[in-house]
């Protein structure tokens, strides 16, 4: 038996969410819907022109890959996550928070001089996020980040996309897949966001090297990777680079594909007021129920559930209990 569920690798981030209209994000030249990389001082010139409009100022360990390692594990998920943070006051904040959450990591590592990566999470009044993100330290995250015993020790290696913008992150993440392959450990991969598919194809395509056991990604994004206007497209793509696949489809739910059968997973009805961290959030409860003995329509339909959750609050997160009553619903 495996000591973790879950090893997750990306970036170590802090989140702060900003309502803004969309006129406002025209103004400010921020792309709808997008991650934008941007330097500090760009970073900085948005929150000053933006702190009126703070809506979630509480500090929460953030990045894509960590919002699922951490849902997972308030679902009873065992989990490593790798990532870089610096000695300063963010990075000490990032580790104790992900530590809290009962995820394992490097805890005693020595942490270089720099800035621990920042994410200002700007929320459109249709509940789309716009993220402008400042790696920091994050932008230097390597295979000298990697845990291979930790590692070789997981049922599941979990890469998220974003890692393509990093040479060494994208390498990391490489190096992370082959150790999986030649230990036994199941591969998954997040397509993370529709610039990642248009702008970083080709790394993305290294990223996948010779194919995945798993892939989650969402129907722009699907419909990128295959080029195409049509889902079956997209399937068809998907088919060729991971043995399975999750795509969410927003209000419409999500197309879960097994192996052998697609399942068409309901979605449901909530008020949605922010969409940050809902495919972060579907993928960490999918991972987690995948990895108890759930199949694929029964994580799909917990993951449903769970990011529905997410959206219809602010903040990428849910409290500890809800993940318990969720899983009592899946029972």
């Amino acid at each position: 038996m495996k000591k973790y569920h879950l090893y997750g690798i990306g970036a170590a981030l802090v989140d702060t969410e900003i309502e803004i209209s969309d006129q406002e994000l025209k103004a400010f030249g921020v792309e709808k819907g997008l991650m934008t990389l941007v330097d500090e001082p760009r970073q900085q010139e948005l929150l000053d022109n933006l702190s009126g409009h703070l809506v979630h100022a509480s500090l929460a360990s953030g990045g894509s890959a960590c919002n699922s390692i951490v849902a997972a594990a308030y679902f009873g998920a065992k989990n490593y996550y790798s990532c870089k943070v610096a000695k300063d006051e963010h990075g000490d904040f990032f580790m104790n928070d992900i530590k809290t959450a009962g995820v394992d990591a490097d805890f005693d590592g020595e942490k270089s001089v720099g800035v621990t990566g920042k994410c200002l999470v700007l929320i459109s009044p249709d509940a789309e996020r716009s993220m402008n993100t400042h790696l920091g330290i994050s932008e230097t995250l390597s295979i000298n980040e990697l845990n291979e015993a930790a590692l070789s020790d997981s049922e599941y290696f979990y890469a998220e996309g974003y890692l393509v913008t990093s040479d060494t992150g994208r390498a990391a993440a490489i190096a992370g897949r082959e150790i999986a392959e030649r230990n036994g450990v199941k591969t998954a991969l997040s397509f993370s966001d529709p610039g990642m598919v248009s702008f970083f194809r080709d790394g993305l395509a290294e990223m996948l090297g010779n194919g995945v056991d798993l892939v989650f990604c969402n129907e722009a994004e699907a419909l990128g990777w295959a080029k195409s206007e049509s889902l079956e497209d997209a399937i068809a793509a998907l088919k060729k680079v991971s043995k399975t696949f999750a795509i969410t489809l927003g209000a419409k739910g999500a197309l879960v594909f097994d192996g052998e059968h697609l399942h068409q997973i309901a979605g449901h009805k909530v008020d949605a007021i922010d969409t940050n961290g809902a495919g972060d959030m579907f993928a960490g409860a999918f991972l987690y129920a995948i990895t108890h003995g759930h199949n694929f329509k029964k994580a799909g339909e917990l993951a449903s559930r769970a990011a529905a959750e997410v959206v219809s609050q602010y903040g990428p997160r849910l409290a500890g209990p809800r993940h318990r009553e969720l899983l009592a619903s899946l029972a």
